[in-house]
Protein backbone atom coordinates (compact mmCIF):
# COMPACT_ATOMS: atom_id res chain seq x y z
CA UNK A 1 0.00 0.00 0.00
CA UNK A 2 0.94 3.95 -0.52
CA UNK A 3 2.09 5.26 2.48
CA UNK A 4 0.63 8.82 1.46
CA UNK A 5 -3.38 10.18 1.33
CA UNK A 6 -5.11 12.03 -1.08
CA UNK A 7 -4.83 15.43 0.45
CA UNK A 8 -4.51 19.84 -0.75
CA UNK A 9 -0.75 18.83 -1.12
CA UNK A 10 -1.31 15.32 -2.85
CA UNK A 11 -2.71 13.95 -5.72
CA UNK A 12 -3.04 10.37 -6.69
CA UNK A 13 -3.16 8.74 -10.48
CA UNK A 14 -3.51 5.08 -11.90
CA UNK A 15 -2.48 6.31 -15.00
CA UNK A 16 -1.24 9.25 -16.95
CA UNK A 17 -4.88 10.92 -18.97
CA UNK A 18 -5.42 14.59 -19.91
CA UNK A 19 -5.65 15.93 -16.81
CA UNK A 20 -2.44 16.55 -16.07
CA UNK A 21 -1.90 19.83 -17.36
CA UNK A 22 -5.06 20.75 -15.10
CA UNK A 23 -3.83 19.04 -12.03
CA UNK A 24 0.07 20.80 -12.39
CA UNK A 25 -1.88 24.14 -12.85
CA UNK A 26 -3.54 23.51 -9.50
CA UNK A 27 -0.68 23.31 -7.54
CA UNK A 28 1.04 25.69 -9.30
CA UNK A 29 -1.84 28.40 -8.02
CA UNK A 30 -2.00 27.29 -4.64
CA UNK A 31 1.82 26.81 -2.98
CA UNK A 32 2.62 23.15 -4.98
CA UNK A 33 2.05 19.34 -4.11
CA UNK A 34 3.21 15.77 -5.27
CA UNK A 35 1.47 13.88 -8.08
CA UNK A 36 2.41 10.35 -8.07
CA UNK A 37 1.39 8.01 -11.43
CA UNK A 38 1.02 4.52 -10.84
CA UNK A 39 -1.16 4.54 -7.80
CA UNK A 40 -5.07 4.20 -7.21
CA UNK A 41 -7.27 5.99 -4.75
CA UNK A 42 -7.54 2.76 -2.53
CA UNK A 43 -3.57 3.66 -2.38
CA UNK A 44 -3.17 0.14 -4.25
CA UNK A 45 0.03 0.39 -6.10
CA UNK A 46 -0.22 -1.04 -10.14
CA UNK A 47 2.70 0.81 -11.31
CA UNK A 48 3.46 1.88 -14.77
CA UNK A 49 2.97 -0.60 -17.44
CA UNK A 50 3.94 1.27 -20.51
CA UNK A 51 7.91 2.53 -21.32
CA UNK A 52 8.39 5.26 -18.66
CA UNK A 53 11.12 7.08 -19.78
CA UNK A 54 8.72 7.66 -22.70
CA UNK A 55 5.94 8.91 -20.42
CA UNK A 56 8.82 10.77 -18.55
CA UNK A 57 9.57 12.79 -21.55
CA UNK A 58 5.98 13.10 -22.33
CA UNK A 59 5.22 14.26 -19.28
CA UNK A 60 8.25 17.16 -19.35
CA UNK A 61 7.09 18.71 -22.43
CA UNK A 62 3.15 18.67 -21.94
CA UNK A 63 4.10 20.61 -18.72
CA UNK A 64 6.53 23.05 -20.92
CA UNK A 65 4.38 23.41 -24.07
CA UNK A 66 1.03 23.37 -22.40
CA UNK A 67 1.01 25.77 -19.91
CA UNK A 68 1.65 28.88 -19.26
CA UNK A 69 3.45 31.27 -17.85
CA UNK A 70 6.28 28.92 -17.95
CA UNK A 71 6.70 26.52 -15.58
CA UNK A 72 10.42 25.59 -16.10
CA UNK A 73 12.20 25.18 -13.29
CA UNK A 74 9.39 24.37 -10.68
CA UNK A 75 8.78 21.03 -11.29
CA UNK A 76 10.67 18.00 -11.41
CA UNK A 77 10.08 14.50 -12.24
CA UNK A 78 11.28 11.47 -10.51
CA UNK A 79 10.67 7.77 -10.98
CA UNK A 80 9.95 5.97 -7.90
CA UNK A 81 9.89 2.15 -6.63
CA UNK A 82 7.38 0.56 -4.34
CA UNK A 83 6.24 -3.21 -3.84
CA UNK A 84 8.69 -3.64 -6.98
CA UNK A 85 6.90 -1.67 -9.02
CA UNK A 86 7.79 2.06 -10.52
CA UNK A 87 5.68 5.00 -10.29
CA UNK A 88 6.23 8.52 -11.44
CA UNK A 89 6.45 11.32 -8.81
CA UNK A 90 6.17 15.09 -10.19
CA UNK A 91 6.92 17.19 -7.58
CA UNK A 92 5.62 20.75 -8.40
CA UNK A 93 6.41 24.39 -6.61
CA UNK A 94 4.06 27.04 -5.98
CA UNK A 95 4.58 29.75 -8.14
CA UNK A 96 5.09 33.12 -8.28
CA UNK A 97 3.64 34.13 -11.18
CA UNK A 98 0.00 33.78 -11.05
CA UNK A 99 -2.24 32.92 -12.18
CA UNK A 100 -0.80 30.08 -14.48
CA UNK A 101 -3.47 28.29 -17.04
CA UNK A 102 -3.82 26.39 -19.96
CA UNK A 103 -2.08 27.62 -23.24
CA UNK A 104 -4.79 26.65 -25.07
CA UNK A 105 -7.98 28.25 -23.19
CA UNK A 106 -6.27 32.01 -22.19
CA UNK A 107 -6.36 33.29 -18.85
CA UNK A 108 -9.97 32.38 -18.47
CA UNK A 109 -12.29 29.82 -15.88
CA UNK A 110 -11.73 27.19 -18.57
CA UNK A 111 -7.88 27.44 -17.76
CA UNK A 112 -7.42 28.55 -14.87
CA UNK A 113 -7.58 26.12 -11.32
CA UNK A 114 -6.71 26.04 -7.95
CA UNK A 115 -6.30 23.04 -5.50
CA UNK A 116 -9.18 23.10 -3.15
CA UNK A 117 -8.51 20.23 -0.44
CA UNK A 118 -8.23 16.98 -2.12
CA UNK A 119 -9.32 18.00 -5.69
CA UNK A 120 -9.07 21.34 -8.28
CA UNK A 121 -11.63 23.47 -9.15
CA UNK A 122 -12.13 26.19 -11.80
CA UNK A 123 -10.90 29.96 -10.73
CA UNK A 124 -13.80 32.14 -10.95
CA UNK A 125 -13.41 35.07 -13.25
CA UNK A 126 -13.17 37.72 -9.93
CA UNK A 127 -10.23 35.37 -8.45
CA UNK A 128 -8.47 35.08 -12.05
CA UNK A 129 -8.72 39.34 -12.24
CA UNK A 130 -7.45 39.68 -8.21
CA UNK A 131 -4.11 37.31 -8.94
CA UNK A 132 -2.90 38.58 -12.27
CA UNK A 133 -3.41 42.29 -10.54
CA UNK A 134 -0.82 41.09 -8.26
CA UNK A 135 1.15 39.11 -10.58
CA UNK A 136 4.93 39.70 -10.20
CA UNK A 137 5.14 41.72 -13.34
CA UNK A 138 9.12 42.49 -12.13
CA UNK A 139 10.19 39.03 -12.49
CA UNK A 140 13.77 38.65 -13.46
CA UNK A 141 13.11 37.18 -16.75
CA UNK A 142 11.20 40.88 -17.47
CA UNK A 143 13.49 42.71 -16.75
CA UNK A 144 16.20 44.22 -19.09
CA UNK A 145 19.98 43.57 -18.12
CA UNK A 146 21.60 46.57 -17.48
CA UNK A 147 24.61 45.50 -19.76
CA UNK A 148 24.05 44.07 -23.31
CA UNK A 149 27.27 43.32 -24.04
CA UNK A 150 27.77 39.67 -22.38
CA UNK A 151 29.47 36.89 -22.87
CA UNK A 152 28.62 33.39 -21.23
CA UNK A 153 31.79 31.29 -21.49
CA UNK A 154 31.70 30.03 -17.72
CA UNK A 155 28.37 28.93 -17.86
CA UNK A 156 28.76 27.18 -21.10
CA UNK A 157 31.56 25.16 -19.80
CA UNK A 158 29.28 24.15 -16.62
CA UNK A 159 26.99 22.70 -18.87
CA UNK A 160 29.13 20.81 -21.36
CA UNK A 161 31.18 19.46 -18.18
CA UNK A 162 27.50 18.69 -17.38
CA UNK A 163 27.06 16.49 -20.60
CA UNK A 164 24.59 19.23 -22.25
CA UNK A 165 24.67 19.90 -25.54
CA UNK A 166 25.36 23.73 -26.46
CA UNK A 167 23.59 24.47 -29.68
CA UNK A 168 22.81 28.14 -30.97
CA UNK A 169 19.37 27.96 -28.95
CA UNK A 170 21.08 27.31 -25.38
CA UNK A 171 20.66 31.06 -24.24
CA UNK A 172 16.72 31.26 -25.04
CA UNK A 173 16.20 27.46 -24.07
CA UNK A 174 17.49 29.01 -20.72
CA UNK A 175 15.32 31.89 -20.69
CA UNK A 176 18.14 34.31 -21.05
CA UNK A 177 16.71 36.44 -23.54
CA UNK A 178 13.84 38.66 -24.01
CA UNK A 179 11.10 38.67 -26.94
CA UNK A 180 12.40 41.87 -28.10
CA UNK A 181 16.25 39.62 -28.13
CA UNK A 182 17.63 41.25 -25.21
CA UNK A 183 19.02 39.71 -22.74
CA UNK A 184 17.53 39.83 -19.19
CA UNK A 185 18.57 40.40 -15.77
CA UNK A 186 18.53 36.39 -15.48
CA UNK A 187 21.55 36.20 -18.59
CA UNK A 188 23.73 39.35 -16.62
CA UNK A 189 23.05 37.54 -13.37
CA UNK A 190 24.56 34.36 -14.94
CA UNK A 191 26.99 36.55 -17.45
CA UNK A 192 31.29 36.14 -17.44
CA UNK A 193 31.13 39.92 -16.02
CA UNK A 194 28.26 41.75 -14.29
CA UNK A 195 28.47 44.13 -11.44
CA UNK A 196 27.15 42.10 -8.80
CA UNK A 197 29.34 42.03 -5.45
CA UNK A 198 29.45 38.96 -3.29
CA UNK A 199 31.50 39.37 -0.36
CA UNK A 200 32.28 36.57 2.42
CA UNK A 201 33.01 39.41 6.02
CA UNK A 202 35.36 37.81 8.51
CA UNK A 203 35.04 39.72 12.18
CA UNK A 204 36.84 38.70 15.25
CA UNK A 205 34.02 38.79 17.46
CA UNK A 206 30.94 37.34 17.70
CA UNK A 207 29.81 40.77 16.18
CA UNK A 208 29.76 42.71 13.34
CA UNK A 209 31.59 45.48 15.24
CA UNK A 210 35.41 44.56 14.26
CA UNK A 211 35.97 43.41 10.64
CA UNK A 212 39.36 41.42 9.71
CA UNK A 213 38.56 40.14 6.70
CA UNK A 214 36.29 41.04 3.34
CA UNK A 215 36.90 38.81 0.65
CA UNK A 216 35.16 39.82 -2.79
CA UNK A 217 33.64 36.62 -4.86
CA UNK A 218 31.47 38.60 -7.52
CA UNK A 219 31.86 40.02 -10.55
CA UNK A 220 31.38 36.38 -12.76
CA UNK A 221 28.61 34.24 -13.57
CA UNK A 222 26.67 33.19 -10.38
CA UNK A 223 27.65 30.16 -10.20
CA UNK A 224 30.84 30.67 -10.61
CA UNK A 225 30.38 33.06 -7.42
CA UNK A 226 28.15 29.83 -5.71
CA UNK A 227 31.16 27.67 -6.13
CA UNK A 228 33.85 29.85 -4.97
CA UNK A 229 31.79 30.95 -1.77
CA UNK A 230 31.11 27.69 -0.44
CA UNK A 231 34.80 26.33 -1.19
CA UNK A 232 35.47 29.59 1.19
CA UNK A 233 33.74 27.66 3.41
CA UNK A 234 35.02 24.55 3.47
CA UNK A 235 38.12 26.08 4.00
CA UNK A 236 37.25 27.40 7.30
CA UNK A 237 35.43 23.99 8.64
CA UNK A 238 38.33 22.08 10.49
CA UNK A 239 38.02 19.04 11.91
CA UNK A 240 39.63 19.19 15.35
CA UNK A 241 40.41 15.24 17.09
CA UNK A 242 41.39 13.75 20.27
CA UNK A 243 42.31 9.95 20.63
CA UNK A 244 40.86 8.11 23.59
CA UNK A 245 42.42 5.82 26.25
CA UNK A 246 41.08 2.38 23.92
CA UNK A 247 42.52 4.46 20.68
CA UNK A 248 39.02 5.71 19.68
CA UNK A 249 40.00 8.64 17.51
CA UNK A 250 36.88 11.36 17.72
CA UNK A 251 36.83 14.20 15.12
CA UNK A 252 34.27 17.14 14.88
CA UNK A 253 33.85 19.71 12.49
CA UNK A 254 33.18 23.27 12.89
CA UNK A 255 29.65 23.07 11.61
CA UNK A 256 27.71 20.86 9.43
CA UNK A 257 29.20 20.96 5.55
CA UNK A 258 25.84 19.85 3.73
CA UNK A 259 23.58 22.21 6.11
CA UNK A 260 25.72 25.18 5.15
CA UNK A 261 26.72 24.50 1.34
CA UNK A 262 22.57 24.33 0.93
CA UNK A 263 22.55 28.20 3.41
CA UNK A 264 24.79 29.01 0.61
CA UNK A 265 23.21 27.80 -2.41
CA UNK A 266 19.35 29.21 -1.17
CA UNK A 267 20.39 32.33 -0.06
CA UNK A 268 21.82 32.93 -4.01
CA UNK A 269 19.01 31.27 -6.12
CA UNK A 270 15.92 32.44 -3.81
CA UNK A 271 18.02 35.79 -3.03
CA UNK A 272 15.42 39.15 -3.82
CA UNK A 273 17.64 40.41 -6.32
CA UNK A 274 15.49 42.98 -8.08
CA UNK A 275 16.28 45.13 -5.04
CA UNK A 276 20.26 45.05 -6.44
CA UNK A 277 20.89 43.83 -2.54
CA UNK A 278 22.95 40.37 -2.91
CA UNK A 279 23.01 38.16 0.37
CA UNK A 280 25.40 38.53 2.75
CA UNK A 281 28.01 35.87 4.18
CA UNK A 282 29.35 36.85 7.49
CA UNK A 283 31.79 34.26 9.65
CA UNK A 284 32.18 35.33 13.71
CA UNK A 285 34.32 33.50 15.86
CA UNK A 286 31.40 31.48 17.21
CA UNK A 287 28.64 30.88 14.49
CA UNK A 288 28.14 32.09 10.71
CA UNK A 289 25.37 34.11 9.40
CA UNK A 290 23.70 33.80 5.96
CA UNK A 291 21.26 36.91 4.75
CA UNK A 292 19.30 36.96 1.64
CA UNK A 293 17.08 39.58 0.59
CA UNK A 294 13.51 39.27 0.68
CA UNK A 295 11.48 37.39 3.68
CA UNK A 296 8.79 34.37 3.23
CA UNK A 297 7.01 34.60 -0.27
CA UNK A 298 3.43 36.05 0.67
CA UNK A 299 1.22 32.85 -0.04
CA UNK A 300 3.80 30.59 2.08
CA UNK A 301 3.56 30.65 5.98
CA UNK A 302 6.80 29.86 8.13
CA UNK A 303 5.62 26.37 9.08
CA UNK A 304 5.22 25.59 5.43
CA UNK A 305 8.58 27.21 4.89
CA UNK A 306 10.00 24.83 7.31
CA UNK A 307 8.78 21.84 5.78
CA UNK A 308 10.07 22.45 2.63
CA UNK A 309 7.32 23.25 0.92
CA UNK A 310 9.15 25.17 -2.39
CA UNK A 311 7.96 28.18 -3.54
CA UNK A 312 11.24 29.48 -6.23
CA UNK A 313 11.58 33.42 -6.28
CA UNK A 314 13.66 32.43 -9.42
CA UNK A 315 12.32 29.61 -10.77
CA UNK A 316 15.09 30.56 -14.03
CA UNK A 317 18.01 30.48 -11.48
CA UNK A 318 16.83 27.69 -9.93
CA UNK A 319 16.53 25.81 -13.36
CA UNK A 320 20.33 26.44 -14.35
CA UNK A 321 21.18 25.75 -10.55
CA UNK A 322 19.31 22.13 -10.83
CA UNK A 323 21.27 21.32 -14.51
CA UNK A 324 24.23 22.18 -12.96
CA UNK A 325 23.53 19.89 -9.49
CA UNK A 326 24.29 22.79 -7.36
CA UNK A 327 20.33 21.55 -6.33
CA UNK A 328 18.94 18.69 -6.11
CA UNK A 329 15.25 18.58 -5.83
CA UNK A 330 13.00 20.83 -5.22
CA UNK A 331 12.49 21.95 -1.03
CA UNK A 332 14.92 19.86 -0.08
CA UNK A 333 17.51 22.08 0.73
CA UNK A 334 15.13 23.40 3.95
CA UNK A 335 15.10 19.54 4.89
CA UNK A 336 18.41 18.83 5.25
CA UNK A 337 19.81 21.70 7.20
CA UNK A 338 16.81 20.74 9.82
CA UNK A 339 18.15 17.39 9.72
CA UNK A 340 21.76 18.73 11.26
CA UNK A 341 20.05 22.12 12.98
CA UNK A 342 16.59 22.85 14.70
CA UNK A 343 14.96 25.45 13.53
CA UNK A 344 16.08 28.18 15.70
CA UNK A 345 18.69 28.74 13.33
CA UNK A 346 15.74 30.57 11.09
CA UNK A 347 15.22 33.99 11.77
CA UNK A 348 12.17 35.85 9.59
CA UNK A 349 11.55 39.39 8.88
CA UNK A 350 9.51 41.26 6.78
CA UNK A 351 12.30 41.72 4.20
CA UNK A 352 15.14 39.11 5.12
CA UNK A 353 15.57 35.67 6.45
CA UNK A 354 18.85 34.58 7.95
CA UNK A 355 20.45 31.38 9.01
CA UNK A 356 22.49 31.44 12.34
CA UNK A 357 25.34 28.48 12.33
CA UNK A 358 26.61 28.46 15.52
CA UNK A 359 30.02 26.30 15.71
CA UNK A 360 30.17 23.03 17.54
CA UNK A 361 31.37 22.48 20.65
CA UNK A 362 34.83 20.93 21.05
CA UNK A 363 34.75 20.88 24.98
CA UNK A 364 31.38 18.07 23.87
CA UNK A 365 33.82 16.03 21.87
CA UNK A 366 36.47 16.06 24.57
CA UNK A 367 35.16 15.83 27.52
CA UNK A 368 35.99 13.00 30.17
CA UNK A 369 38.70 12.24 27.69
CA UNK A 370 42.05 12.42 29.87
CA UNK A 371 44.48 14.96 28.58
CA UNK A 372 47.45 12.62 28.44
CA UNK A 373 45.39 11.29 25.70
CA UNK A 374 44.84 13.92 23.88
CA UNK A 375 46.24 15.19 20.12
CA UNK A 376 46.54 18.70 18.85
CA UNK A 377 45.34 19.65 15.00
CA UNK A 378 48.64 20.83 13.23
CA UNK A 379 47.83 24.66 13.83
CA UNK A 380 47.17 24.61 17.11
CA UNK A 381 50.55 22.50 17.41
CA UNK A 382 52.53 25.40 15.86
CA UNK A 383 50.91 27.84 18.01
CA UNK A 384 52.56 26.07 21.06
CA UNK A 385 55.82 25.96 19.00
CA UNK A 386 55.94 29.72 18.38
CA UNK A 387 54.53 30.75 22.13
CA UNK A 388 57.51 28.80 22.91
CA UNK A 389 59.72 30.74 20.70
CA UNK A 390 58.20 33.96 22.22
CA UNK A 391 56.33 34.38 25.16
CA UNK A 392 54.89 37.67 23.74
CA UNK A 393 53.66 37.26 20.44
CA UNK A 394 50.70 38.57 19.41
CA UNK A 395 47.62 37.71 17.49
CA UNK A 396 48.74 39.37 14.28
CA UNK A 397 52.32 37.55 14.30
CA UNK A 398 50.31 34.62 14.93
CA UNK A 399 48.02 35.13 11.47
CA UNK A 400 51.70 36.39 9.78
CA UNK A 401 54.09 33.43 10.87
CA UNK A 402 51.17 30.80 10.41
CA UNK A 403 48.97 32.50 7.17
CA UNK A 404 45.57 31.80 7.78
CA UNK A 405 42.67 34.36 8.99
CA UNK A 406 42.09 35.98 12.22
CA UNK A 407 38.99 33.67 12.65
CA UNK A 408 41.30 30.34 12.68
CA UNK A 409 43.58 31.92 14.64
CA UNK A 410 41.22 33.08 17.38
CA UNK A 411 39.38 29.81 17.22
CA UNK A 412 42.54 27.65 18.11
CA UNK A 413 43.69 29.96 20.88
CA UNK A 414 40.14 29.44 22.54
CA UNK A 415 40.23 25.70 22.39
CA UNK A 416 43.83 26.09 23.62
CA UNK A 417 43.12 27.69 26.25
CA UNK A 418 39.36 26.39 27.81
CA UNK A 419 41.18 22.71 27.47
CA UNK A 420 44.11 24.35 30.02
CA UNK A 421 47.24 24.01 27.26
CA UNK A 422 47.50 28.10 27.39
CA UNK A 423 47.13 31.12 29.56
CA UNK A 424 47.23 34.32 28.97
CA UNK A 425 48.32 36.77 31.35
CA UNK A 426 47.82 40.83 31.46
CA UNK A 427 46.40 42.60 27.85
CA UNK A 428 46.49 41.48 24.94
CA UNK A 429 48.74 44.06 23.75
CA UNK A 430 51.18 43.92 26.64
CA UNK A 431 50.27 40.68 28.21
CA UNK A 432 52.21 37.56 27.12
CA UNK A 433 51.47 33.64 27.23
CA UNK A 434 51.95 30.71 29.55
CA UNK A 435 51.82 26.75 28.56
CA UNK A 436 50.38 24.60 31.33
CA UNK A 437 50.95 21.51 29.46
Amino acid sequence: MFEKQEDSRTELKEILNDKLEKEVIGFLNSGGGNLYIGVKDDLSIVGIKDNIDKIQLEIKDRIKNNILPTALGLFDIFIEKYEDKNIIHISIAGGAETPYYLKSKGMTPEGCFIRTGNSIEKMSEEKITNLFSRRTRNSLRNIISPKQDLTFSQLKIYYEEMKYPINDNFLKQLNLIMEDGKYNYIAYLLSDNNNISIKVATYSGDDAYDLVENEEYGYCSLVKATKKVIDKFEIINKTFSKITGDAERKELKMFDKTAVREAIVNSLVHNLWQTENPPKFEIFNDHISITSTGGLPSNVTKEEFLKGYSFPVNPELMRVFKDLDLVEQLGTGIIRILKSYDESVYEFTPNFIKVNFKYKNYNNLLENIPSSNSILNEIQTQIISLIKEKKDITQTELIDKLNISRTSITNNLKILKDNGYIQRIGSNKSGYWVIHK
